[in-house]
């Protein structure tokens, strides 16, 4: 590696000038605005799909058709700002998880993260040639070897073929997270132990199909300092969601970012999402009243996720973090990485690509 700067990230055909991808940010926080800003600095720009048609004037009538229409429309706005590498978040248990994944192919997106949930089977509306476009393009998000090896090989015995490239996500990531509630602070399940255990995992899989497999490590990964470590430890790349929140480009309202700027680190908590799963976020009032038993009113026009208990909710999530991109925080919360509190300013993109870079040579130069 040079002492001048970082590598380079290489996935498939495809070569990134940085190893950094910008995580996917659902519900309107990681849209065109911070995507494509993170393209033009030579990163992954990822804007998150899940809800993101919560923000079309008929989501209520027709939510299906307002999340095509904004994700289509997000990904040419991403394009129109960027000639860098842009992708899709998409979660598995989305209930129109496969029409989002054909808009993303039929826009022409760069890459396809694909995660809460094993993406063990193309699409079975595809075309032959979206199929073929799809399988190129997939980058699975997993939080163990395990369940690498369930996906590559399901996509080996059925398509002959395996992803580019697969990111592991450790429990100290923002949102919702792939781990059992004891298991989110057992060392056990530290992200530098699990990206060991698929970086082994991956050796047969490169050997069978003669390619090289890109690991990414995700969560609570905040410095460059920590890129020059996990690269260190092996990784290809590193895929970071919290730290881009609090810039201009993000696009998120303003008091939503304000509240990573604020807060504590007694403020993040883990909660119970009504999807069935543990989750991090910034403790806030919205919150509270939850805890204290309180039942925030709804209608599901929809089963948005499909593991989503609507029926004995006391909330509805996709509503109440809409309300938080909006800045209506007594109306919902922000999902937040491990390392949410240590934020304590917005700046440009740029200017963070920057300081990422500058803390990672001091690293090197450390430790040359």
């Amino acid at each position: 590696m040079s002492l001048n700067t970082m590598p380079v990230l290489k996935i498939g055909q495809y070569e990134m000038n940085i190893p950094i991808i910008q995580g996917g940010m659902s519900v309107g926080i990681s849209l065109s605005g911070l995507a494509s800003a993170v393209a033009n600095e030579g990163g992954i720009g990822v804007i998150g799909a899940a809800g993101i048609g919560m923000f079309e004037p008929d989501v209520m009538m027709n939510p299906k058709a307002a999340n095509q229409r904004a994700l289509r429309k997000e990904i040419q706005k991403a394009k129109k700002k960027s000639q860098g590498f842009i992708g899709v978040n998409i979660m598995v248990a989305l209930s129109d998880y496969e029409e989002l994944a054909l808009v993303s192919v039929e826009e022409g997106i760069d890459f396809i993260f694909l995660g809460a949930g094993l993406p063990l089977k193309i699409p079975k509306n595809f075309s032959q040639e979206h199929l073929e476009a799809f399988s190129k393009k997939v980058i699975p998000i997993v939080s163990s070897d395990r369940a690498l090896k369930i996906i590559f090989r399901s996509w080996g015995k059925n398509y002959g073929r395996i992803p580019d490239a697969v990111v592991v996500e450790g429990p100290l990531a923002g949102g919702h997270l792939g781990f059992k509630l004891e298991q989110i602070n057992d060392p056990e399940y530290r992200l530098e132990n699990l990206v060991k255990q698929v970086m082994e995992g991956v050796k047969p899989f490169e050997d069978k199909y003669s390619k090289k497999i890109s690991v990414i490590a995700a969560g609570g990964i905040y410095t460059g300092a920590d890129i020059y470590k996990f690269l260190n430890i092996g990784v290809d790349g590193v895929q970071m969601a919290t730290r881009f929140v609090a810039t201009y480009e993000c696009d998120a309202d303003d008091r939503f970012k304000e509240m990573y700027v604020n807060a504590r680190k007694e403020d993040l908590v883990i909660i119970k999402s009504p999807v069935g799963l543990p989750g991090r976020a910034i403790k806030n009032e919205f919150l509270l009243e939850v805890k204290r038993g309180e039942r925030i009113p709804f209608k599901c026009p929809w089963k948005c996720l499909k593991t989503c208990d609507f029926k004995n909710s006391p909330y509805c999530i996709a509503l109440a973090l809409t309300n938080a991109k909006k800045g209506i925080l007594s109306q919902g919360f922000s999902f937040a990485g491990a390392n949410a509190y240590k934020i304590d300013r917005i700046v440009s993109v740029k200017e963070l690509i920057n300081t990422l870079k500058e803390e990672y040579l001091r690293a090197q130069e450390g430790n040359s």
